[in-house]
């Protein structure tokens, strides 16, 4: 028989047909999934698998798993090997999710989720598909419907560590670990965030994270690479494909850190930035510009210069409790002068709006009262304009 799988390379899509009995399309009857709770047990397989120049072989671990409240499936999975989200991470909104990796047959995923979308369960999927499967005991999947109906199928060729664990939402699989507690960390973690509130996607970053602490995947040196597909019913997705969100780290030597900082920075959650309130003497200048510039209080009066401290410094030797009181006045006189003209306040950032208006420094995505090196230079290019004479 021949398979043909797509893989990513770079920005390409390279299709392989391989005339091999190993990775043949579809066939024979999996083992029994393991039962919910509990990780299978631990597969005597050869350390190191035979070569792999294709690409095909997706050593990894993966949770598949649905939030029964919002009507979301996801998977979430990060390996050593480039582009992971090519092949595993299989969703489909309303239906259910699909993870198919180890000697990966990517067609599994899209008719895994096909057969979910029939009803037929989970169980009964993984039988069909790998019931004419010559290379079954090489395959490594994991399927959940949206019941809540998991399981999973370790080929007893794989790698190990190499097993499962299911529970209430989820399965969690992987192989070539550095042994059963990667796979009990995930489960755990993504367990202890039920009925948090939090959402599916962080719940699944999350749990992968904690599975990475334990060493993941046991092979060094190699590229790395993590991706997660979550498709919502309530999300129309693009072109209707209602996957929400879809992120691939391609190649990273942290993946999921980087997926997980990816998540946050463009989801703009709390912790994606530092930030605190924003005061100092540049603000003192920028008011000072844009008040030249006739732009904040044209009509008032200049800033102020900063208040200085001048005292005698024999103070130091021969009173230095009058020196103290001087610091302290200073601080009061400095306090006071910063809450005046040191604070960028909202009628400072309307004033920078309108000068990035009037000067032809306002873009599409721009965020408001942005001062930017653009702005600066046309700021001091009027400001320090020689004089007319």
């Amino acid at each position: 028989m021949r398979l043909t799988t797509v893989l990513g390379v770079a920005a390409c899509a390279v299709t392989l047909v391989l005339a091999a009995a190993p990775a043949a399309g579809l066939a024979a009857t999996a083992s029994a999934a393991a039962a919910p709770d509990r990780a299978t047990p631990e597969l005597a397989a050869p350390e190191l698998a035979a070569p792999d120049p294709a690409g095909l072989r997706f050593s990894t671990f993966s949770i598949c798993a649905i939030d029964p409240k919002t009507g979301e499936s996801g998977v979430a999975v990060t390996t050593r090997v480039p582009f992971v989200g090519r092949a595993v991470p299989w969703v489909r909104a309303g239906v259910g999710a699909v993870a198919t990796q180890a000697w990966t047959v990517v067609e599994y995923g899209r008719q895994g989720l096909d057969l979910l979308e029939k009803k037929v369960a989970p169980q009964e999927a993984i039988d069909r598909l790998l019931a004419d499967d010559k290379g079954r005991e090489r395959r490594q999947l994991g399927l959940i419907d949206m019941q809540g109906r998991a399981a999973a199928f370790t080929g007893k060729e794989t790698n190990a560590w190499a097993g499962s664990r299911q529970g209430a939402g989820y399965t969690v699989q992987g192989n070539i670990l550095v042994g059963r507690a990667t796979a009990d960390a995930v489960a755990e973690h993504f367990e202890s965030t039920a009925a948090t509130g939090m959402a599916l996607a962080e719940r699944l970053i999350l749990a992968l994270e904690a599975g990475q602490k334990t060493g993941g995947d046991k092979r060094r040196g190699l590229f790395q690479s993590a991706a997660i597909r979550v498709a919502d019913p309530r999300d129309p997705g693009r072109g209707g494909d209602h996957i929400s969100l879809s992120i691939d780290v391609g190649e990273h030597d942290q993946p999921v850190a980087e997926m997980k900082r990816i998540y946050y920075t463009t989801a703009r959650r709390l912790g994606y930035r530092s930030f605190s309130a924003v005061e100092g003497s540049d603000v003192v200048e920028l008011k000072r510009m844009l008040h030249a510039a006739g732009y904040w209080r044209k009509d008032g009066p200049p800033i102020p210069e900063p208040p200085r401290l001048d005292f005698d410094r024999a103070l130091l030797r021969t009173d230095p409790a009058r020196l103290g009181a001087l610091f302290d006045a200073f601080d009061k006189t400095e306090t006071a002068f910063d809450a005046a003209w040191a604070v960028y306040d909202a009628e400072t950032i309307e004033a920078v709006d309108a000068f990035r208006r009037d000067h032809g420094l306002e873009y599409e995505g721009n965020p408001k009262g942005l001062v930017d090196a653009a702005l600066v230079e046309a700021l001091r290019k009027g400001y320090y304009a020689p004089a007319p004479r």
